[in-house]
């Protein structure tokens, strides 16, 4: 299986980017699913019923989420009641909405989404190893899932290196989410589970993550805000992993990093040519 993950939304230009990419690298990639996180889409706090519906027909199959998923409140109706948009499973329970969605692919192959959220400098969530525990309990790759994704959506780099050790060999990709930088460790580890500390933004990159820097730059120097954040407009860069599994074991054959649009350094899988719009 082929299975596309893009990072972040944030803002009118990364909504953008991904309704011009996604489509094209579901054509030019083969792929058999793709999952946004969508939780800054928003002006970079939130979304909306009508950007997880601009998402959905860019082509998406599921949206994640993580802190800011509750910024718009209206979203919760939509939350509740539409399985291809999760919030993260540790929220304390009654919280609206599904921490996992299980999806299956007109071919009959199936794909397990966990969302969760990690701690260390984030909100105090429910333990989120426990949660993510309690998910696989019944979830087994190649068994009852053909592909088991965890977007984990934290701060620290150690806790996310953490996860994706801690679940080595039971999913096929631990990515992490939140940071708004692509970093460079995309690897499969030990067990056979594809990892990226985190995937980056799908957002104007000239920003402070996704931010017009003048705000953000006078909160550091002075301390003192001028004004709200506001999300950066110019082009986005398109941030991502593609896995490709083994049907046999659900585990990672391949895994690359995916960059196109905007200001960073285009990234493809190396048998994939470069030479995309934008």
């Amino acid at each position: 299986m082929r299975l596309l993950f893009l990072g972040d939304v944030v803002g009118r230009s990364g909504r953008q980017g991904v309704i011009r990419h996604l489509p094209e690298l579901r054509k030019r990639l083969a792929i058999d699913f793709a999952v946004v996180n969508a939780e800054n889409a928003a002006g970079g706090f939130g979304l909306t019923a009508g950007i997880v519906d601009e998402m959905l027909e860019a082509g998406a199959d599921c949206l994640t989420t993580g802190n800011h998923v509750w910024d718009k409140r209206e979203i919760i109706p939509r939350i509740a009641e539409d399985s291809r948009l999760l919030r993260p499973v540790n929220y304390p329970a009654g919280a609206p909405g599904r921490g996992a969605g299980f999806y299956v692919l007109p071919d009959g192959r199936s794909v397990l989404v966990i969302n969760v959220m990690l701690r260390l400098f984030m909100d105090p969530l429910d333990d989120p190893f426990a949660a993510v525990e309690a998910q696989l309990a019944d979830a087994r790759l190649a068994e009852t899932a053909d592909f088991i994704l965890i977007d984990a959506h934290g701060e620290a780099t150690s806790e996310k290196m953490a996860f994706g050790h801690a679940f080595d060999g039971r999913a096929s990709l631990v990515v992490g989410t939140h940071t708004h930088v692509p970093t460079a460790d995309t690897m499969i580890l030990t067990g056979g589970t594809a990892y990226q500390t985190d995937a980056g933004m799908c957002g104007d990159y000239n920003s402070v993550i996704g931010m017009k820097p003048e705000v953000p730059v006078e909160r550091f120097v002075s301390k003192i805000s001028p004004g709200r954040l506001e999300a950066a407009d110019g082009e986005a860069t398109v941030c991502g992993v593609l896995v490709e599994t083994d049907d046999a074991t659900g585990l990672a054959k391949s895994v690359d990093p995916i960059r196109v649009g905007g200001r960073l350094s285009r990234a493809m899988p190396r048998a994939m040519p470069l030479a995309m719009p934008g």
